[in-house]
């Protein structure tokens, strides 16, 4: 089956994007009241009911309600969403009063189509992802409430929470929010090939030469154009794509030697430093944190 290369490039962005921890919660803004935003997080919410509108400017360009009168303010409305990268502290404000569901989110973007922007967001996102709305309206408990805690809750509300998260991005560029090039190498198929190849067979003891012979160019002519599309070199790329596998297979159980193995590396010593450099822990430690999904 061949599948366009934008339709293939987004169905890689949404297959890399990852939600490593999520918690999220129900407020009730009353009239005039303002929904602070944290900075170093990002923010994942949803319009249950009522409206807000932003304090700093942060709610223009795409996404707007293009209903709205040309002469007011930008606002988010039930059944929208957003995104907020917390690069810095901003907030939300409510004239007339919200329901609103927010998640503190650890997104882990990738290498091909890092977020575009401070604060995405999406107008109608209950009218074009309908599931993922209903699922957004009803996650995290309300404003101090005390729920439960039962076994399984941090795996099973990071699945809910990468479920809405994907839904977004997927609207976004549906509504063509995405910016030019967004991701870049939707024009190159050659290009496609060779980041497909890579994903398809990340253990495999990729060289520039075979990544050049596969794209059907010069080694210069590759590396030039994929850094131009993907921000990346192609060495960077392979190890990008082999350690997102690697959390996946150790997530899923598999032992740091079999992980390693199966990613190509000579020594569970040089998988462990290249793991740590590019996760931030080593294997192990990665495999044991409480929301691994364990087989």
């Amino acid at each position: 089956m061949t599948i366009d290369a934008p339709t293939a490039l987004l169905d890689r962005v949404l297959s890399a994007l990852e939600v490593r921890s999520a918690q999220g919660r129900r407020s009730t803004l009353a009239p005039g009241a303002t929904l602070p935003l944290a900075a170093g997080i990002a923010t994942l919410g949803y319009v249950v009911d009522g409206e807000v509108g932003g304090t700093d400017g942060q709610l223009h360009a795409c996404g707007a309600d293009r209903d709205a009168p040309p002469d007011a303010p930008p606002s988010l409305r039930a059944g929208d969403a957003f995104l907020s990268s917390g690069a810095s502290p901003s907030a939300l404000v409510s004239a007339s009063g919200a329901h609103i569901m927010t998640a503190e989110v650890d997104l882990a973007w990738p290498l091909t189509a890092p977020m575009p922007a401070a604060f995405l967001f999406v107008s109608r996102f209950a009218d074009s992802e309908p599931a993922a709305a209903a699922l957004a309206a009803n996650l995290g408990p309300a404003a101090g409430e005390i729920a439960p805690a039962r076994s399984g809750d941090p795996v099973i509300c990071r699945m809910m929470m990468t479920t809405v998260a994907l839904s977004f991005v997927r609207a976004w560029a549906a509504a063509g929010c995405a910016p030019p090039g967004w991701p870049t190498s939707a024009a190159d198929p050659f290009l496609l090939r060779v980041a497909q190849a890579i994903t398809d067979d990340p253990g495999r003891a990729w060289t520039l030469d075979t990544l050049a012979s596969i794209a059907a160019m010069s080694r210069s002519t590759l590396a030039e154009r994929f850094r131009t599309a993907f921000g990346s070199t192609p060495a960077n790329f392979v190890t990008d794509v082999r350690m997102r596998r690697a959390q996946a297979l150790l997530d899923a159980g598999h032992s740091v030697s079999d992980t390693s193995r199966a990613l190509g590396y000579a020594s569970d010593e040089g998988f462990s430093r290249a793991f740590r450099r590019h996760v931030g822990v080593v294997p192990s430690r990665w495999a044991a944190r409480p929301d691994a999904m364990t087989a």
